[in-house]
Parts: C-alpha cells; structure tokens; sequence
C-alpha cells in the first residue's frame, strides 16, 4: 500500500510541474468602457484582447510556451 501512496504522490508532482499558469486578457467594460487586464473576468465584461503571458498584458503569447 505504501508504494501506491508514493507513486501517486510523485505522478501528482510530475503533473503539477508541468501544468502552465492561466493566460490573461484584456476586459472592457460594457458600462464604461474601462480596460483592464485580468485573467478572468465576471459581470459585464468582454474581451478586448489576448492571450498575454503577464499581468500588464504587454507580451502576447500563452503563458508558458
């Protein structure tokens, strides 16, 4: 039982390692018309731009590639 245990505690590692973090977007408002950057966005929102690999939304790309 305790070789399950570490071998499914190491493929869980392995898979965490290679997971890429979120993309970010640009999001303007539907009421105002404001732009933001973010990597998810709820309410009235609709993307303006994307996918960047940072959180100023200066280098486009996935994140991770």
């Amino acid at each position: 039982m305790r070789k399950y245990w570490t071998f499914a505690l190491g493929a869980m590692a392995v898979v965490s390692a290679a997971a890429a973090p979120a993309a970010w977007y640009k999001w303007r408002s539907k009421l105002n018309g404001t732009v933001v950057c973010a990597q998810v966005m709820q309410g009235e929102w609709e993307k303006a731009g994307g996918p960047f690999k940072d959180a100023r939304c200066a280098r486009p790309g996935l994140p991770g590639s």
